[in-house]
């Protein structure tokens, strides 16, 4: 990775109600960093962007997919050595075991496969 930074926005730290990540581009007449001079901070450009063998991938060597039932899942199975399944927000917690078991058959990695599962103790 070349710059995993994010790019403040121009005139951030000034003014609370500027985000400081929230990038837009200066289209000020007289502005320091549309004109890039030395001192102002750095726009944003193609030229940081990652290679294209390692982008969206994460530490854990995976590129994610958001998978929210079996039959979504079923789309990875040629695929498990390049992409690992993260469990989509509103699954429930059978939806969730369900997509697990398959999973495993499948010998495919769920990121958050730990997520909102109900101890079987309770049971």
């Amino acid at each position: 990775k070349k710059r995993t930074k994010k790019s403040p926005r121009h005139q951030a730290d000034l003014f609370k109600r500027i985000a400081r990540t929230s990038w837009r581009k200066p289209k000020g007449i007289d502005g320091r960093v549309r004109r890039r001079f030395k001192g102002a901070i750095p726009m944003p450009s193609i030229g940081y962007g990652s290679d294209k063998k390692t982008r969206n991938v994460h530490p854990n060597g995976f590129k994610s997919v958001v998978v929210n039932n079996v039959s979504e899942l079923e789309m990875l199975m040629m695929h498990n050595r390049t992409y690992a399944a993260t469990i989509g927000h509103s699954v429930s917690t059978r939806g969730r075991q369900e997509i697990i078991n398959r999973a495993e058959q499948l010998a495919i990695r769920v990121t958050n496969a730990a997520a909102r599962l109900r101890a079987e103790e309770d049971a």
